[in-house]
């Protein structure tokens, strides 16, 4: 991988306003872990955002390659956020978390999370699992384009075909009432689009339209 590759952290806030308090003491420390580990890879540690309605413009400006989410069980909305934000454009999304109730795993792969890492904050985890994340992305990006080009390829085919129809009822209309050939049919219908500057299926279709009308 890359090791220019830019990552933007979105975790709780590093503050801890009352010092007593263990679960953010805890939270702090997974924070500044995985921190540590990322520079310690060599990666690109672009910024770390908390997860808020603001997250969707500041990764519009920040453009990151890879988003890791740092969320304890109770913080769905910071995911949420995430999600939202890369709706449009997507980006790898990898969530290290210490909660391992397996239905929000996958209530968070099912809501766009490219990973889902239960106390993986160890550094020497953290390329490998990063390496592997961005793989799966790439690999479900190409799938995606797959897809996308296989349905633009079969609506091409269908609009192919449908044309195809009201050209063949336009040229049967044609061979009817003016007793041409199929081939005179259709140089009759070519004549008429280049004459009128349109294509052949609107001279076709605007033939049927006008018949129908006539009766």
């Amino acid at each position: 991988m890359n090791q220019a590759l830019r990552i933007v952290v979105v975790s709780t806030d590093l503050d801890i306003l009352d010092p007593q308090d263990e679960h953010a003491q805890q939270q702090a420390e997974r924070s500044r872990s995985l921190r540590i580990g990322l520079l310690e890879s060599g990666f690109n540690l672009v910024a770390s955002l908390p997860g808020d309605v603001f997250l969707t413009e500041r990764l519009a400006q920040l453009r990151p390659d890879l988003i890791i989410v740092d969320a304890e069980s109770d913080a769905r909305d910071a995911l949420e956020h995430v999600v939202m934000a890369t709706r449009d454009e997507r980006r790898p999304i990898v969530m290290f978390t210490n909660d391992q109730d397996s239905g929000n795993a996958r209530a968070a792969v099912a809501a766009g999370v490219t990973a889902y890492i239960v106390a993986g904050l160890q550094p020497e985890r953290i390329r490998p699992i990063l390496d592997v994340a961005m793989a799966r992305f790439q690999h479900e990006q190409a799938l995606r384009k797959e897809l996308a080009d296989a349905r633009s390829e079969l609506n091409e085919l269908s609009a192919t075909l449908q044309e195809r129809k009201v050209i063949d009822r336009a040229k049967a209309l044609l061979m009817e009432r003016q007793k041409l050939s199929e081939s005179e049919a259709y140089a009759r219908l070519r004549k008429a689009a280049m004459d009128k500057n349109m294509k052949i299926v609107e001279v076709a279709q605007r033939m049927l339209d006008v018949a129908d009308l006539m009766g």
